[in-house]
């Protein structure tokens, strides 16, 4: 069975940093290899929006409010999918996600909690 698992998440200061991790596992490596992975985030009262994604050619995608400052990426290697945070802002509070599409059903991981102070 395949499972997603997020790590990473903190409280921080505006302005700080954070690298989230997406273990993926129950999947063989060549399978990870073509997988599209995105990382959703979703803040109390909004609604799940994509932040980034990578496909399985490792090229990115990225939601318009941060870019410049995130970057996802694929280690193959250990069969996750991390994003680093920058320049974090209030606003990007919020419960992130990692999610794939794996033989026509979305898998989600349960969410790492990222609270940015003022």
């Amino acid at each position: 069975q395949v499972h997603l698992v997020e790590s990473g998440g903190a409280s921080v200061q505006t302005g700080g940093s954070l690298k989230l991790s997406c273990r993926v596992s129950g999947i063989i490596l060549s399978v990870f290899w073509d997988i599209h992975v995105g990382w959703f985030r979703q803040a109390p009262g909004k609604q799940r929006e994509l932040v980034a994604s990578i496909s399985s050619s490792k090229s990115t995608n990225y939601a318009d409010s941060v870019k410049g400052r995130f970057t996802i990426s694929k280690d193959n290697t250990r069969r996750s999918v991390n994003l680093q945070m920058n320049g974090l802002k209030p606003e990007d509070t919020a419960v992130y996600y990692c999610s794939m599409n794996y033989r026509g059903s979305d898998i989600w991981g349960p969410g790492t909690q990222v609270t940015v102070s003022s």
